[in-house]
């Protein structure tokens, strides 16, 4: 299961501690130059996601993803903390896993108070 751990900045603990998928998502990040804070803020909305279905996040599926989406605007979620953790699900599913497909059906939020309506 993906389990909260210390960040990638936390000396100490060791690559080798983490599980292989978490160490897989920060060498992808590392190799990418994705800042220390990104990498966090990528990493712990991953694990959020995985701990609100209890499941490890490879076997969660796009349902998963729009369930989760569902449940943080109903939280009353920011526009712009909802799209952070849409580019870190849409990171870790096009990028570690190699999912094409499945990235780009992650829909990015839209703050309601820019629509025009005609």
């Amino acid at each position: 299961m993906w389990v909260l751990e210390p960040t990638p900045s936390d000396r100490s603990i060791e690559m080798a501690d983490l599980s292989p998928l978490r160490r897989r998502m920060i060498e992808d990040m590392t190799v990418r130059n994705l800042s220390p804070a990104t990498q966090r803020s990528y990493i712990s909305a991953v694990s959020k996601f995985s701990r609100y279905f209890g499941k490890s996040p490879d076997r969660l599926e796009l349902e998963d993803v729009r369930a989760f989406q569902v449940h943080l605007v109903s939280t009353g979620i920011s526009w712009p903390a909802l799209n952070q953790i849409v580019c870190a699900l849409r990171f870790f599913y096009g990028v570690t896993l190699g999912e094409a497909l499945i990235p780009e059906r992650i829909p990015y939020a839209r703050d309601p108070a820019s629509y025009r309506w005609c």
